[in-house]
C-alpha cells in the first residue's frame, strides 16, 4: 500500500544548513512548491539571506545544530511564528579534513560527530512534538557515503550510516503515532563541501580519478533539492540519487564484501594512505582526552 501523498503548499518546512549548498537549494524548491519556509543555519547572516530572497513566508533562524537548547529555542521560534511545523530536514553536516584513524585528532572527529549526527539529534528531537501533531514528515540526510569504505575520511561515512539508522528508526516509531520520517541518500554533489574535499585538495584530486561508477556520478544541488521535494511529497521511505546507486544499496551486503577485499590489496589505495598520513600525525593534546572520555 502506497502512502498518503503530502503536498507541500502551505505547510511548515524547517530545514537545517539552510544558508548554502543542497539546504539553500531545498529551500527556494518547497518555497517555490508553496512552502513557508524556516532557513536554519549556523551563519546567521547566510540564514537572512536565504530567507530574503524568499520572501515574506520565509524566516531566517541562526543556530548551531551542536547546541541542543538553541535548536530547541529554533523550533519554539518557528511555532510561535507559524502557528505549527509540518515538515523538518535534517540537512546540516560537514566533512573532516583527509586523515586515517591513526593520524586524524580526537576532536576533529567528535566535531564531525558532533555536527552530522548529535546534530541531527538536536534538529529532529525537539520538532516530534508538533511534527506529530501536524501528521508530518521529517527527513535525515544520510548519504551514499553511508554504503562505502571511508579510508581517510571514515568520520563522515561513520556518522552518514548512523544518521541512516536514526531514519529508519525514526521512520517506523512515527508511524505508530500518525507522522512519518524518509532518510535521503546522495552520491557527489557538486557543493562547496565537494569541490574542498575532491577538487581544491590534491590528494582529494587522485582519490577523485580513482573512483569507478557510480561513486564519480555528480548531481547538482538543484537536482538533490527536487529529489528530496519529490521525496517528502509522497513521504517516501528513502530517496537516493544518482539512480546508480540505487542497485548498490540493495546488494551492498553482498558487494561490500568483494570491495573492502580489493581496497585493502590496491596498491593505489594503499599509496593514497601513505600520502595522507605523510602529511603529519595530529598530536594529542589534553582536551583530546576530555572531549573523549579518555583518561589521562
Amino acid at each position: 500500500m502506497s502512502a498518503p501523498s503530502f503536498p507541500v503548499r502551505d505547510r511548515v518546512a524547517l530545514i537545517t544548513g539552510a544558508g548554502r549548498g543542497i539546504g539553500l537549494r531545498l529551500a527556494r524548491e518547497l518555497h517555490r512548491r508553496g512552502a513557508r519556509i524556516a532557513a536554519v543555519d549556523i551563519d546567521e547572516s547566510a540564514a537572512a539571506a536565504a530567507a530574503a530572497g524568499l520572501g515574506p513566508r520565509a524566516l531566517a533562524v541562526g543556530a548551531d545544530v551542536t547546541d541542543r537548547a538553541a535548536m530547541a529555542d529554533a523550533v519554539d521560534r518557528v511555532v510561535a511564528e507559524f502557528g505549527r511545523l509540518d515538515v523538518v530536514i535534517a540537512n546540516a553536516g560537514i566533512a573532516p579534513e583527509p586523515a586515517t584513524l591513526r593520524t586524524m585528532a580526537g576532536r576533529a572527529f567528535d566535531r564531525v560527530v558532533a555536527v552530522n549526527l548529535t546534530g541531527v539529534f538536536n534538529t529532529v528531537r525537539p520538532a516530534l512534538d508538533p511534527i506529530v501533531a501536524a501528521g508530518g514528515h521529517v527527513v535525515v540526510v544520510s548519504s551514499c557515503a553511508a554504503f562505502a569504505p571511508g579510508m581517510a575520511g571514515s568520520p563522515y561515512m561513520i556518522t552518514k550510516a548512523a544518521v541512516e539508522q536514526l531514519g529508519r528508526a525514526l521512520r517506523v516509531e512515527l508511524a505508530a503515532v500518525g507522522a512519518s520520517a524518509g532518510v535521503a541518500y546522495f552520491g557527489l554533489v557538486d557543493t562547496e563541501m565537494t569541490h574542498d574535499t575532491l577538487d581544491r585538495d590534491p590528494l582529494g584530486r587522485i582519490l577523485a580519478t580513482m573512483l569507478p561508477w557510480p561513486l564519480n556520478v555528480r548531481i547538482s544541488a538543484e537536482h538533490a533539492a527536487r529529489v528530496v521535494a519529490d521525496g517528502i511529497e509522497r513521504r517516501a521511505a528513502r530517496t537516493i540519487s544518482p539512480a546508480g546507486w540505487q542497485p548498490y544499496a540493495l546488494l551492498r551486503g553482498a558487494v561490500n564484501v568483494v570491495l573492502d577485499s580489493r581496497l585493502a590489496r590496491d596498491p593505489r589505495v594503499h599509496e593514497l594512505i601513505r600520502r595522507v598520513e605523510a602529511r603529519g600525525r595530529e598530536p594529542l593534546t589534553q582536551s583530546d582526552f576530555r572531549e573523549t572520555g579518555g583518561m589521562g
